[in-house]
């Protein structure tokens, strides 16, 4: 059976639909630029689920990437896309997703716009083997030691670098508080994640 073809919308450089235009033609013409959601995935040690791209993948076969990455459907919201690909990929549904930051990725591949949630998640992974090859936890130590390896791909080497931009300028007082908001505010983030996250504040 023939595989179906990914259309995605496409959009100007304010995030406003103009068109659509196929999976195929969107990676490899960087002036087709489309939407996609990213989500990190702690568990309450603080450290963060990163799954391994399987070998079969057009774009960095192989390599440990953000949590939860996926295109929006034409139509969908940011939120929306977020919610079903972190179902899609890691089996996790019906836990509240915070919206973190905006941001751009563009290279001589592809031209993308990203919306990046958190969530807090402690239960079983059932991630698609279609689509991943292995998913584990890294601390933040980890982390830093294999930046630039080649261990990780470009995109998660940029959100990692952006993540520990907004944990800079949103530093968390009160320890004993833990919140993780629906979509729309940020959170408190609990004792350990901030514990964790100490030496990428420095």
């Amino acid at each position: 059976m023939a595989k179906k073809t990914e259309i995605f919308d496409i959009v100007d450089g304010h995030d406003r639909i103009v068109g659509q235009a196929p999976r195929s033609l969107c990676h490899g013409d960087p002036s087709l630029i489309h939407r996609v959601a990213h989500v990190l995935v702690f568990n309450p040690r603080g450290e963060l689920l990163l799954q391994k791209r399987s070998n079969r993948k057009d774009i960095q076969p192989g390599r440990w990437d953000t949590s939860v990455g996926g295109h929006l459907d034409p139509g969908e919201t940011y939120l929306e896309a977020a919610t079903r690909e972190m179902y899609e990929e890691l089996g996790i549904a019906g836990i509240p997703l915070t919206f973190l930051y905006r941001s751009q990725i563009r290279n001589n591949v592809e031209s993308e716009n990203v919306s990046t949630y958190l969530a807090r998640f402690n239960g079983e992974v059932e991630f698609c083997t279609d689509e991943i090859d292995a998913v584990r936890y890294w601390s933040a130590g980890q982390i830093e030691a294999a930046l630039g390896s080649g261990v990780f791909t470009p995109n998660f080497e940029e959100e990692w670098a952006l993540w520990k931009d907004w944990c800079r300028r949103y530093p968390v007082n009160d320890k004993d508080r833990i919140a993780f908001c629906a979509g729309d505010t940020f959170p408190d983030l609990c004792s350990q994640l901030v514990a964790s996250l100490e030496a990428v504040r420095q």
